[in-house]
C-alpha cells in the first residue's frame, strides 16, 4: 500500500481552500486541451454536463501491473494506446491499465489520488505545470533514467532548455515525451483561388494583415481590401483569432513582453508590449475584418469546410487534417512582432516519489520505452523530444512534424514555471478572450487580468 504523509494532506487542503478564495474571472476559464483538437468556442448555457468518465483500456496479461494516466483524450490517445499495446507485447511479464481523461478533471483527480496515497505508477503532467507537483513532493526524480546518472537516455538528446525546466534545487524530474506547441495549417486551394503564393509565408504583421485580407471574401465575392467588401456577410475568412494561452502568448513574446516575471513576482500585462499585442490581434477581427470573434466560432469545422484560409493552431491538429479532405499545408508560427516566439510545451512522463520494487523497475521500462519510440508517437502530430528521433522522421509522411520541430528549435519558447500556473492562466486567459469578443476593451481587460494574475502570485510569494 502507498501511504501519502499526514503533512502533505494538511497542504493540499489548505492549498485548495485558499485558491477557492480568489476572485472569479469574468468569464468560465476552461481553456482547450492541447493535446486534442477540440472546439474553441464553449456552447451556449445549458443544463450542466455531468463529470466526464475516464476511459479506460485493459492491456496485457502481465502479473505485474502498472497503472497509466494521461490526458489524452483526442485522437493522440489512440496513437499511445497502440504504443502501450506493443509494449506489453514486447513485454509479457507486464500488465497495463490505460486511464485517459480531459485536462479539466485529470489534473483534480491526479492531486486526490497524491492525497489518498493512491497514485497511477506512471502518468504525465504538461512540463509547465511540473513545478506545482515537485513543490508538493509528490514526483520521483527522474535523474537516474539519463545517461549523466548511469541510464539509458541521452541527455543531449533533449532540448536543453526543456530538462532545464524540469530541474528544481539541482534535481531533474520526469522524462519529456514530445514537443507540441503551437504553429499556422494553411488551405493551399485558397490561397490559389486568392492568386497567393502558399509557399510564401508572411515574414510581419503588415504582411499577415494584407494576405488576410486577399483571403477574407464576403458573400459577393469581394475581399477585405475592397471599398465593397461586407465585413457583416463574409463567406471566407482569411484568419482566425483565437486561443489566449497559445496565440496570444505567442505574440506577445513577439513583442517582447510576458505574462508576469517570477524572479519578482510582478505581473506584466500592464506594460507595453501586452498591449501591443493585444491590440494587434484585436484589430484583426474589428478593424481589418479578416477574423471573426471567437465565441461560437468553431475553427477546425471553418478549416475544413474551406472557410478559412490560415488557421493557427496545435501540433494537435494533425490527424484532424490528415481525416479532412482539404489540400492543407501547414507553416512555422509567424512572426508579427521584432521578436521570434511561438508558444511550446511538452507532455513529460513521470512517476510517483514512493514507488519501489518490481512496480518502479516496471515502471522504468514503460517510461524508456515510450521514449524511445518517438517516431511511433510522431504519428500523433505531436514531435518527439529527443533529436535522434526527429532525424528519423520522413520529409514526405512528417511534413507537418518536421516543420513544428524545427520552429521550436528556432524559436520555441517555454512558459514561464510556477507552481500556481493554472491559476495564473484562469486569471488572465478569459480576459484577453472577453476583448476579443468585444466584451470587455482592451486596456481594461488587461487591467483586470494584470490584477488577478498579480493576486496569484501575491498569495504564492507568503
Amino acid at each position: 500500500m502507498k501511504r501519502s504523509p499526514l503533512l502533505f494532506v494538511l497542504f493540499v487542503v489548505g492549498l485548495l481552500l485558499i485558491a477557492g478564495c480568489g476572485a472569479p474571472p469574468t468569464q468560465p476559464a476552461a481553456p482547450a486541451e492541447e493535446s486534442q483538437p477540440a472546439e474553441e468556442a464553449a456552447p451556449a448555457a445549458a443544463e450542466p454536463e455531468p463529470t466526464p468518465t475516464p476511459i479506460i483500456a485493459e492491456l496485457g496479461t502481465g502479473d505485474t501491473q502498472l497503472i497509466f494516466w494521461h490526458l489524452l483524450t483526442g485522437p493522440d490517445g489512440v496513437t499511445m494506446q497502440a504504443m502501450v499495446e506493443q509494449f506489453v507485447a514486447e513485454n509479457p511479464d507486464i500488465s497495463v491499465r490505460i486511464e485517459s481523461m480531459p485536462a479539466g478533471i485529470y489534473y483534480d483527480k491526479l492531486l486526490t489520488s497524491m492525497v489518498s496515497g493512491d497514485p497511477p505508477d506512471v502518468f504525465i503532467v504538461h512540463e509547465f505545470n511540473t513545478a506545482g507537483f515537485v513543490r508538493q513532493g509528490v514526483l520521483r526524480p527522474s535523474v537516474d533514467l539519463f545517461v549523466s546518472e548511469g541510464g539509458p537516455l541521452p541527455d543531449d538528446d533533449f532540448k536543453p532548455e526543456l530538462l532545464e525546466r524540469l530541474e528544481f534545487d539541482g534535481v531533474r524530474y520526469g522524462v519529456p515525451l514530445d514537443n507540441l506547441g503551437w504553429g499556422v495549417w494553411i488551405n493551399r486551394s485558397l490561397f490559389e483561388a486568392a492568386g497567393l503564393d502558399p509557399d510564401t509565408p508572411p515574414t510581419s504583421g503588415e504582411e499577415l494583415i494584407a494576405m488576410a485580407q486577399q483571403l477574407t471574401i464576403d458573400a459577393n465575392g469581394n475581399n477585405a481590401a475592397s471599398p465593397d467588401f461586407d465585413p457583416e456577410n463574409v463567406a471566407q475568412w482569411g484568419f482566425t483569432v483565437s486561443n489566449p494561452k497559445n496565440l496570444y502568448q505567442s505574440v506577445l513574446w513577439q513583442f517582447g513582453g510576458d505574462i508576469f516575471n517570477a524572479e519578482d513576482a510582478d505581473a506584466l500585462l500592464d506594460e507595453a508590449p501586452a498591449l501591443e499585442a493585444a491590440q494587434f490581434l484585436y484589430d484583426l477581427i474589428y478593424e481589418y475584418h479578416v477574423s471573426p470573434p471567437p465565441s461560437g466560432f468553431n475553427v477546425l469545422q471553418a478549416f475544413g469546410a474551406n472557410q478559412l484560409a490560415i488557421l493557427p493552431y496545435g501540433t494537435w491538429g494533425l490527424n484532424f487534417m490528415k481525416n479532412s479532405e482539404i489540400d492543407w499545408d501547414v507553416w512555422p508560427m509567424i512572426q508579427v512582432g521584432p521578436n521570434k516566439g511561438t508558444r511550446m510545451s511538452s507532455h513529460v512522463l513521470h512517476m510517483p516519489t514512493d514507488l519501489d520494487g518490481e512496480q518502479l523497475e516496471a515502471a522504468k521500462r514503460l517510461v524508456i520505452y515510450l521514449s524511445d519510440n518517438g517516431l511511433t508517437w510522431a504519428g500523433s502530430g505531436q514531435v518527439p523530444a529527443r533529436f535522434s528521433v526527429q532525424e528519423q522522421l520522413d520529409p514526405e509522411v512528417d511534413r507537418a512534424v518536421i516543420v513544428f520541430a524545427e520552429s521550436f528549435l528556432d524559436q520555441g519558447r517555454l512558459e514561464v514555471p510556477h507552481p500556481g500556473k493554472d491559476e495564473i492562466a484562469a486569471s488572465w486567459e478569459p480576459e484577453i478572450g472577453g476583448s476579443w469578443d468585444n466584451v470587455t476593451p482592451v486596456e481594461e481587460a488587461l487591467a483586470t487580468a494584470n490584477q488577478r494574475v498579480q493576486d496569484v502570485l501575491d498569495r504564492f510569494a507568503r
